[in-house]
């Protein structure tokens, strides 16, 4: 990742963490809306409390993306853990949507299409590194 790109995913990050609660709401709302094949994943869930996983999850990844050896293991753990509430890779292609459209909304015009790319850059990194992890056959062919 580029170091321009990490400033604007952590400086709109910043934006983002006042409105945490209603982010997350937005977020699940449209992740439901937009992949319910996942939905079941959570029904055992409290969804506030969800929320805020989500939100400090992103903060600790954010906040590390300018020391990536140190969150990598963190990431790839998270993955792997995973695997075991049913998800599957092709399932981070709709979070990755669904957060993209969490900023957007959250950010409003400050949700640039640099500041998009930004995102789409961490996420992919952060994304394949987790996916390879937990689904390593999958990523290997």
């Amino acid at each position: 990742m580029e170091d321009t790109d990490i400033t604007l995913v952590q400086e709109s990050f910043a934006k983002v963490v006042p409105i945490s609660d209603a982010a997350a709401e937005i977020f699940y709302a449209d992740l439901f809306e937009t992949a319910p094949i996942v939905k079941p994943m959570f029904a055992q869930s409290n969804m506030e409390e969800q929320g805020k996983k989500l939100m400090t999850t992103l903060g600790i990844v954010v906040n590390g993306l300018r020391d990536l050896p140190k969150i990598v293991p963190v990431a790839e753990k998270l993955a792997i853990d995973h695997v075991a509430f049913g998800v599957a890779a092709d399932h981070y292609d709709a979070v990755g949507a669904s957060l993209l459209r969490t900023l957007e909304k959250g950010l409003g015009d400050g949700f640039t299409p640099e500041v998009k790319d930004a995102w789409s850059s961490a996420y992919g990194t952060l994304s394949g590194v987790m996916k390879a992890a937990a689904y390593p056959a999958e990523v290997a062919e």
